[in-house]
């Protein structure tokens, strides 16, 4: 367990190297607590390792100096592990002489940028997976069941730094093809994910639209195949928006509906009208971080603020038999219901 007297004074910090790459959910629930480093020691340079695709997530952020890209999509396979170590043997001269690197991934990869960093010091969480641990100096202790904006929360608390949780994510700028539905009140789908097991099937979109009637249904995400054969008034955005422009789409929408994914813990960062979509995820870990916001689970609902723990342990898939009861409730939150 980290004390705070086993770390050096953290004013003394000129530059700092935030280890979080990815992915897109888990850099959105890291921004409160770079937010709070750089609220207490003002003067302190925040310097983030990012993948690129989640740079732009980053882009105009007032509280990270500089970017460095983690390009790990050309670190795959036996001959990607060759070119990694090269990458680390650079890495010192990309990020500059830092002080400190704090590792909130937790990874053996992270935990060997943070080593190759040359910083002084190196910090991470006891929930760390991988070996990571052996590249640590100091570890906060976490609660491994705790939510992962709260583990975040626990490392820079630890350092010193606590206050109001804010998530400093881009304006954006609307994109193209929103047509009419620009004027707001649509309600926003995010309906697919990587995880398996956690995306609605074609169907249960089209039904959705359906469900929703006269209201406007904007869906978006990434989806490989066909386009989707959506009703007449749902406007498809589908491999068509950056993550800039989902998060303009996000804060004008009347409501978000996603499944668990990282556009859903964008949504929940920027507004608390946000039904999340789990299936076999536990949400008291990765559900919406706003307690105002709702869940779906095993075909109730529930408000993230008063979850129900048995019932968040299980879940099964979504049916397109639940898709009805879905739309009824975000009509509801759109009534005030």
């Amino acid at each position: 367990m980290l004390r705070v007297k086993d770390l050096p004074d953290l004013g003394a910090c000129g530059r700092v190297l935030v280890v979080k790459p990815s992915s897109l959910g888990d850099i959105v629930h890291t921004l409160p607590a770079v937010h709070l480093l750089k609220r207490r020691w003002p003067g302190m340079e925040l310097v983030w390792v990012v993948n690129p695709e989640f740079a732009p997530l980053l882009a105009g952020n007032a509280d990270v100096a500089e970017v460095v890209m983690f390009p790990r999509g050309e670190f795959r396979g036996w001959r990607g592990m060759g070119r990694f170590a090269g990458w680390l043997r650079g890495l010192r001269e990309r990020v500059g002489a830092v002080d400190l690197a704090l590792d909130f991934q937790g990874l053996l990869r992270s935990g060997l940028m943070s080593r190759a960093s040359g910083a002084w010091a190196v910090v991470g969480m006891s929930d760390s997976r991988e070996g990571a641990r052996w590249f640590h100096g100091h570890v906060v202790l976490v609660e491994a069941g705790a939510h992962a904006v709260e583990r975040n929360l626990a490392m820079v608390r630890a350092l010193g730094a606590d206050g109001q949780v804010e998530f400093a994510l881009p304006e954006g700028s609307e994109p193209a093809g929103l047509g009419e539905a620009a004027a707001g009140g649509y309600v926003l789908l995010h309906p697919f994910s990587r995880g398996e097991g956690k995306s609605l099937t074609r169907e249960q979109v089209r039904l959705f639209c359906e469900a929703m009637g006269a209201r406007t249904v904007v869906v978006v995400g990434r989806l490989t195949g066909d386009r989707l054969a959506l009703p007449s008034g749902a406007v498809d955005l589908v491999n068509g928006t950056t993550l800039p422009e989902l998060a303009w789409l996000m804060r004008r929408a009347a409501y978000t509906v996603s499944v668990d994914s990282g556009p859903m813990h964008m949504a929940a960062a920027l507004s608390p009208r946000v039904l999340g979509i789990h299936t076999w995820s536990d949400p008291r870990k990765v559900g919406p971080w706003d307690r105002e916001a709702y869940v779906w689970k095993s075909g109730r609902f529930m408000k993230c603020g008063a979850l129900d723990a048995a019932l968040c342990s299980g879940g099964r898939p979504v049916a397109d038999d639940d898709i009805g009861a879905i739309a009824e409730f975000v009509m509801g939150r759109l009534g005030g219901g």
